[in-house]
């Protein structure tokens, strides 16, 4: 299946584990940044600056800056990015109802690399 993709190039950062949750927060339109970090439990403002940016390179948010002390910025879903929702969606369904599946074969590599 893989060996008939012609791109190495993912629509989203793969390895970035931040990029889904920020999109399930957008999704029901623009937040500014503190609105994404309070739900986002754990995350540093670094990482989400640099989650943030990354989405932004790849079209998937906007970013939007308004004029002010302290200036207001705000960050919205693409066209793009919320064509990714439907899969994202999927890849959660997924992992739903194999989730057992998955902890007992972690659980089963722990003990067997123990």
């Amino acid at each position: 299946m893989f060996s008939q993709c012609r791109t190495t190039a993912l629509p989203m950062r793969m390895t970035n584990k931040w990029a889904a949750k920020i999109m399930v927060f957008l999704k029901d339109g623009r937040r500014r940044f503190s609105e994404l970090q309070a739900p986002l439990q754990g995350v540093t403002p670094k990482v989400l600056a640099e989650s943030l940016r990354a989405m932004e390179r790849d079209g998937i948010i906007t970013r939007t800056s308004y004029p002010g002390v302290p200036p207001r910025v705000e960050y919205e879903l693409t066209d793009l990015g919320r064509s990714l929702l439907e899969p994202l969606n999927t890849w959660c369904d997924w992992a739903e109802e194999h989730l057992g599946e998955l902890l007992g074969a972690r659980e089963v590599y722990e003990q067997r690399s123990a």
